[in-house]
């Protein structure tokens, strides 16, 4: 039985950064910077949320009060399970500010306890994330041989945004098409690496399975990675999440003497599927195409709960707790639907993200969007997937299977990743070493000669 689960789709995640102004100013804390961090851990683990508060700063303490720590902390525990140990600490400086990263292994999985502290030695932001793995089982596919392409290390955007990417090229001398990855939700690396152990990494295989097919593959670390304690100071919307990088990444290969401008494509998985249709829109008659795996077409935060439910459902039984969780999200949700959302509502009622990201998917139509554009489009489906499911791939037909430029497929026993099984698709399968099919990079590379 499933005693636990991994609420793979839901960003694990929670930045409270305050302004850190003197009126706000507490007295300061005493001790080594590490052992305080330590000892606010030790104070969550031991479920004594007064004393954590103790250690933020008054501004901190005004948007993350006891109860609503408590809250975050029991809500972590569901979907990694209790916490167990610390594994490692070390500290990054930022300015004034001092970053200590606190490693520490939960029941299902290790994460960094992120907390960013002030001159005077008080929390001011609070940052949950997956470990960083130091082994992989990840086993490349046999469709993927790195003697028929060459890979270079590039840089995607611009200033203070830049991201550390991978430009993969097939040999020979080109020009070649060209697709650019687009991630899902979290603060995905260049592979989009998925698992405790870092067992899958979908975007790998697509870059090395296309590239043995004459298509160069360029993929990039998200934003949300690379910048996950900074891009929270700002007004956080999918755009700095993923759509201006996207568009960065087309210009970069636009540039590139290799790649056929005239053959860029963009493939965004999950996330990335929901917002392929906006970066065409903004893209223009730079992309000749979009490529979308595993596309909501429903609003994310009905999925997430929809996939909460699922979860919880998986071994047969709910307890209490469990409920609680379930009636959490609904309220939530319900909150996040609410025609008078304020932007100024806090994360932490609003799943983990800000107001200004949820005001801003408010009135996208990812299928109304793609059905004004007339890039020809290719979408698929694992029929396995449970975080986004046939429900979507029925959606997106409905909407565009009139379009003679539109192509739909989905393949029977393939999960949210693309990747086989027999069973229902529970988060466990993805700790298990796997690859995308060769028949989705097959079915990719064709439509791609083709357009």
């Amino acid at each position: 039985m499933l005693k636990r689960k991994f609420f793979v789709f839901l960003l694990i995640l929670l930045l409270m950064v305050s302004c850190d102004k003197k009126q706000n100013a507490l007295p300061p804390l005493e001790g080594d910077i590490i052992e305080l961090a330590s000892k606010f851990v030790e104070k969550l683990a031991t479920n004594d949320f007064a004393g954590a508060v103790e250690f933020f700063d008054a501004t901190m303490l005004k948007e993350l009060p006891e109860k609503k720590l408590e809250e975050v902390w029991q809500t972590l525990l569901q979907q990694v399970g209790a916490f167990q140990t610390e594994i490692s600490r070390k500290v990054e400086e930022m300015g004034q500010s001092q970053i200590v990263i606190l490693t520490a292994q939960f029941e299902l999985a290790p994460l960094d306890i992120r907390m960013t502290f002030n001159q005077d030695k008080r929390i001011i932001g609070l940052f949950f994330v997956p470990a960083v793995r130091s082994e992989s089982s990840y086993k490349p596919p046999a469709y993927g041989q790195p003697a028929n392409f060459t890979e270079t290390e590039v840089m995607i955007g611009e200033a203070e945004w830049q991201l550390p990417g991978t430009l993969t090229i097939p040999n020979g001398n080109g020009p070649f098409p060209a697709v650019v990855l687009v991630h899902g939700s979290g603060p995905n690396d260049r592979d989009e690496t998925i698992g405790i152990t870092g067992a899958h990494k979908p975007f790998k295989d697509l870059a090395w399975g296309l590239a043995n097919q004459g298509i160069a593959v360029l993929r990039y670390d998200k934003r949300t990675m690379v910048y996950g304690e900074k891009i929270n100071k700002f007004t956080f919307t999918v755009r700095e999440e993923s759509i201006d990088d996207a568009l960065a990444a087309v210009e970069l290969l636009r540039n590139h003497k290799q790649i056929n401008n005239e053959k860029i494509y963009i493939l965004g998985h999950s996330l990335g599927g929901i917002l392929a249709p906006r970066i065409g829109k903004e893209a223009g008659d730079r992309l000749a195409g979009l490529i979308i795996l595993a596309g909501p077409a429903r609003p994310l935060e009905d999925l997430i709960l929809e996939q909460t439910r699922y979860l919880v459902a998986a071994d047969g039984e709910t307890s209490e707790q469990e409920a609680k969780v379930i009636r959490r999200l609904e309220t939530q949700v319900a909150r996040i639907k609410d025609p008078a959302l304020s932007p100024a509502t806090p994360a932490e009622e609003l799943l983990n993200a800000p107001a200004s990201y949820w005001l801003d998917l408010r009135n996208y139509k990812p299928t109304e969007t793609a059905a004004a554009l007339k890039l020809p489009m290719l979408i698929l489906q694992g029929e396995r997937d449970y975080q986004v499911t046939m429900e979507d791939f029925a959606l997106w037909q409905q909407a565009l299977a009139s379009y003679s430029h539109v192509q739909f497929k989905s393949y029977p026993g393939l999960n949210h990743l693309f990747v086989s099984g027999q069973e229902p698709s529970v988060p466990s399968e993805y700790e298990q070493p796997g690859n995308v099919e060769k028949i989705v990079i097959d079915d990719i590379a064709a439509w791609i000669r083709k357009h």
